[in-house]
C-alpha cells in the first residue's frame, strides 16, 4: 500500500463514519437514513459495487467493500460527487 492509498482509505473512513452518524443525530433514530442504508447496501452488494476496488485497493473481504460503498452511496449522488473529488485530489 502506498502513501496515496492509505490517504484514500482515510477519506473513506471518514466519509463512512459521518454517514453512520446521521442514523442516530440529535437523540433521535433516523429511519429514513435507516432505509437508504439498506437499499444502498443491498444494491451494491448485488451489483458488486466496489469503491474501493474502483480507487485500486483490494480488500480481503470483497462483500465487505460493497456494503461499505453501499454506505457512502446511501447519501446521495451529491455526496459521491463530492467524495469522488476529494479521492480524485488525493491521488
Amino acid at each position: 500500500m502506498d502513501f496515496a492509498q492509505l490517504i484514500l482509505i482515510s477519506i473513506l473512513v471518514e466519509a463512512i463514519w459521518e454517514n453512520l452518524k446521521i442514523l442516530w443525530a440529535e437523540k433521535k433514530f433516523n429511519f429514513n437514513m435507516l432505509g437508504s442504508l439498506i437499499l444502498a447496501i443491498a444494491i451494491c452488494t448485488m451489483s458488486g459495487m466496489d469503491i474501493f476496488k474502483i480507487v485500486g485497493i483490494e480488500l480481503a473481504l470483497p462483500l465487505v467493500g460493497s456494503v461499505l460503498t453501499g454506505v457512502v452511496v446511501s447519501r446521495g449522488a451529491n455526496f459521491v460527487n463530492d467524495l469522488f473529488s476529494k479521492l480524485q485530489g488525493g491521488k
